[in-house]
């Protein structure tokens, strides 16, 4: 149970951290943090949780990361589950928080806003296509994953997979805003995509597959170069 309670709030962090400096920051007054600030704030997400939680849950904090380690053989298929629930039931308190924090401005519109929400075609960021947005969220997620679990491989260099994978996440959050708003992650994308319904929850599907599939992916080809009987020599 601790470790499903560590999930929780974990994703609690990275959808607050993450998705609130895309709401509250990024433009904020006229010249806010914009792409790079919001980039680093997920990464920063990761970071701190991993050091907070890492020991306790390993710090998966996203649904398409649980399944990528189960599928790698890093994760025991009993706790795929309840880990995910925690997820989800952490990214959506973590939008309801932001959520009230956001709407105590005078005239804030949820919906006009996006929320930070994911999508495509004309809820892109910069107007995107549908397979755009799709070989976008699975390429990245592929890639998370891969970094992933390189760096907390035996053989990797002990006590710095926290900072590989957060300036990993960094990195996919400056490659992808402008195409999906960046998911890599059902569960950040589920938190606030409730809240602003509509062209949100209906695109929402996407958000699902797209990072499962490169999940499973990132998996396969990690295990394929760098897990085979000749990967040490």
């Amino acid at each position: 149970m601790n470790k499903y309670i560590a999930e929780c709030f974990g994703t609690f962090w990275l959808v607050l951290g993450g998705c609130g400096s895309a709401v509250l920051a990024a433009g904020f007054p006229d010249v806010g943090i914009g792409l790079l600030g919001v980039s680093l704030a997920f990464g920063l997400t990761v970071v701190t949780m991993a050091y907070a939680i890492g020991h306790i849950s390993g710090c998966h904090l996203n649904p398409a990361v649980s399944v990528g380690l189960w599928l790698g053989g890093r994760f025991p298929a009993s706790q795929l589950l309840p880990y995910i629930v925690a997820q989800v039931l952490g990214g959506i308190v973590a939008g309801g928080v932001l959520y009230v924090i956001a709407t105590g401005q005078a005239g804030f519109d949820v919906a006009a806003s996006g929320f930070a929400s994911n999508g495509f075609g004309e809820h892109s960021p910069g107007g995107y296509s549908f397979i755009a947005a799709l070989v976008t969220e699975i390429v990245m997620t592929m890639m998370f994953l891969i970094v992933i679990l390189g760096a907390t491989d035996s053989r990797a260099p002990q006590g710095f997979a926290p900072i590989a994978i957060g300036l990993c996440l960094t990195l996919i959050h400056l490659i992808s805003i402008p195409v999906t708003n960046t998911s890599v992650n059902p569960a950040r994308s589920t938190g606030v995509a409730l809240f602003v319904g509509e062209w949100a929850t209906a695109q929402l599907w996407l958000f699902w597959v797209a990072p499962l599939i490169g999940a499973a992916l990132g998996a396969i080809a990690y295990k394929l170069f760098a897990e085979s009987p000749n990967s040490a020599e």
